[in-house]
């Protein structure tokens, strides 16, 4: 995924009401940044860390800039949770993730389950509904509160009903004779491995633990993030 035009670096002043971010600018310039990301953002919302915004496309947009990294030691992190399901829709189109293969057509965002969408559906014919089907959730991680070297990733990063509900949501289709995958993204590349953080939320982790006894698969996959683009690249351990 190219940005659509050059980033601009700053250094995060503060993110405040979930979805507003103040940054200072290389010129001294002071900015509020549209941060879409509703999540705690634990481990990658530190005052006074170089960041990078996206200028909006639309110049009417109330807020001109969207916050789309964070440096964190020598870590660039992706912290703008739009991004990761086009992403994955990219890297299974690209071949790079190479367990979501051998499907004639991809859909994003199907209704499905109860009164939800599914991010990724794959699947044949032009509805993606005809032959074996796959139904892909992407959730992107964040976090890594440990920054020693080889500690993993981590997710949630704050209690997440709504990330529990899509797992029973994915093991009810594999009941109906479905593959069902779970994908974490991990936007930064210093994790080798992931884990899920039960210590903050043990009921998402007791219920993916279920999912994946009923037959949901998990992948983790990590990203190579730059100012210019962001990129799937290769698979991480997924540490259970």
């Amino acid at each position: 995924m190219k940005f659509h035009a050059p980033l601009l670096k700053g250094t995060l002043i503060k993110r405040y009401k979930r979805f507003m971010a103040d940054v200072t600018l290389e010129d001294g310039s002071e900015v509020t940044a549209h941060c879409a990301n509703s999540g705690s953002m634990l481990s990658v919302n530190d005052p006074g860390a170089e960041v990078w915004l996206s200028p909006a496309k639309n110049p009417d947009r109330k807020l001109k800039f969207t916050w789309e990294m964070i440096r964190i030691k020598r870590a660039l992190v992706g912290i703008n949770t739009q991004h990761p399901n086009g992403l994955v829709a990219d890297a299974i189109e690209d071949g790079t993730i190479t367990e979501l293969q051998g499907f004639e057509k991809a859909r994003r965002e199907v209704k499905y389950g109860k009164n939800s969408r599914i991010d990724i559906l794959l699947g044949e014919g032009e509805d993606a509904l005809q032959g074996p089907r796959c139904y892909v959730e992407v959730k992107n991680v964040t976090m890594r509160r440990d920054l020693t070297k080889g500690a993993p990733a981590e997710f949630p990063d704050g209690v997440t009903a709504r990330g529990a509900k899509h797992l029973v949501e994915l093991s009810d289709m594999v009941k109906e004779g479905h593959r069902a995958v779970m994908v974490y993204l991990v936007q930064r590349g210093d994790a080798d491995e992931m884990v899920i953080a039960r210590d903050i939320d043990p009921t998402y982790g007791e219920t993916l633990d279920k999912a994946r006894k009923a037959g949901v698969e998990v992948l983790a996959y990590k990203c190579k993030l730059t100012s210019k683009n962001i990129r799937v690249t290769e698979p991480v351990a997924f540490l259970d």
